[in-house]
């Protein structure tokens, strides 16, 4: 019987592991399942813009995966049961369990309201596809002059705020800030980010901590009320709690914890990439939640499953945080290096060049994300049984312990 890898999750992480696994593994010897609620693959570094009302092609996980073997489970990751090594899933046609030999798991995160009331009822977010769209209608039904409050400088919230404000420059946007904005940068890129928001606009309130949200206004920890036609919630993410409801070793926010190798510590079977990890850098310190996050710790597992289905040393791959790259609308951006403990550097790159930098990181991540078995000749993709697209359904029960594959070369 094959070996049966199952990924769950096709974001950033998911699609390059069950890419680069379909490219390297022997499809004679191991069956590669994906497991994604959506069909088609999310640009997540682009929400923002689609929230601006910008279009953005979207990506079928379908074309991506096509002639790889890979088989698509368009399905929603219910539960883990990592002793019985099934996944629960559910979807349009009812649900199911698919059952692994290795399990990838890339659920990745969602915005956290941090247990402020009302942010769930009333706020928009732009952590995932079908939130950002009902941000977009929301505002498109705003008339000229209408109130934007950007709750949040983070990276997610000074991007947000700056590309509504570019997008739409008939509304009025206010970004609110819990300590100084850009606290994280140097000085130099706090001063750019300072005239970039002038420029557009954006009015800045620093050191405003909220402590409700309602249809029509925000109440503020000094008893402040901001008038708000769209309260847009970017204050952090959470991981889903199904991790940490399997059993599995997880960090105090839920985060899998996991060895240098991205294996779990609890499992040896399962295996974690992107957000829903706690991966330790090679500066000692907890990796952050960002795309490049994804692409280090899933080079990472992808090397650890090959090398242990194959018999061959673990490779590692560096797991560096080497700085941020902030889009601040369409022309204008901010690249900030950090050093080793993760602090912003003194020297920034700004401007137009640093739009540019940041559209070709962009572009260079969504060519990876639709090509994951990174060219994959076509003379080999012919030969490759096409798997067929599954719902939930067609999940069906699967003994583990099969026998590990070999590796094509």
């Amino acid at each position: 019987m094959k070996h049966r890898i199952v990924v769950l999750g096709a974001g950033y992480a998911g699609t390059h592991v069950a890419g680069n696994l379909a490219r390297r593994l022997s499809p004679a010897d191991t069956e590669i399942h994906v497991v994604n609620a959506e069909p088609e693959f999310v640009e997540r570094l682009r929400l923002h813009q689609v929230a601006a009302g910008q279009e953005i092609e979207p990506q079928k996980l379908a074309d991506i995966f096509a002639g790889t073997g890979t088989r698509l489970h368009l399905a929603r990751v219910t539960a883990v049961d990592p002793e019985r090594q099934v996944v629960a899933l559910a979807g349009a046609d009812g649900g199911a369990e698919l059952g692994y030999d290795t399990l990838l798991y890339a659920l990745g995160s969602h915005g956290d309201d941090h247990g402020v009331p009302g942010v769930a009822e009333h706020a928009f977010d732009v952590a995932a596809q079908p939130s950002a769209l009902r941000l977009r209608a929301r505002l498109d039904g705003l008339l000229e002059g209408g109130n934007v409050l950007v709750v949040g400088d983070g990276l997610t919230g000074i991007e947000t705020a700056t590309e509504i404000a570019e997008s739409r420059p008939g509304l009025s946007v206010t970004l609110v800030a819990r300590a100084e904005l850009g606290a994280r940068l140097s000085a130099g890129a706090r001063g750019h980010l300072r005239r970039a928001c002038d420029r557009l606009g954006i009015t800045v309130l620093e050191h405003t901590s909220v402590e409700a949200v309602e249809a029509t206004r925000v109440l503020c920890a000094d008893g402040t009320a901001l008038a708000s036609d769209a309260t847009v919630w970017t204050a952090g993410f959470a991981v889903s709690p199904i991790a940490a409801a399997a059993g599995l070793a997880v960090t105090g926010d839920g985060r899998i914890l996991v060895d240098r190798t991205m294996r779990s510590l609890s499992h040896p079977n399962v295996y974690a990439a992107g957000d829903s990890v706690h991966a330790i850098g090679d500066n000692g310190l907890p990796l952050p939640m960002s795309c490049a996050t994804a692409g280090y710790t899933g080079m990472q597992a992808v090397k650890a499953i090959v090398g242990r289905l194959t018999g061959a040393t673990v490779g590692h791959v560096k797991l560096d945080y080497l700085g941020n790259h902030i889009s601040l609308g369409r022309q204008d951006g901010i690249l900030q290096p950090v050093d080793r403990e993760g602090r912003a550097k003194p020297k920034h790159l700004g401007g137009r060049q640093a739009a540019r930098v940041k559209e070709a990181i962009l572009r260079t991540a969504r060519w990876a994300n639709a090509h994951p078995t990174f060219g994959l000749p076509k003379r080999k993709r012919h030969l490759v049984p096409a798997a067929p697209q599954a719902s939930a359904a067609d999940a069906v029960p699967y003994a583990p312990d099969a026998p590990a594959g070999r590796a094509a070369a």
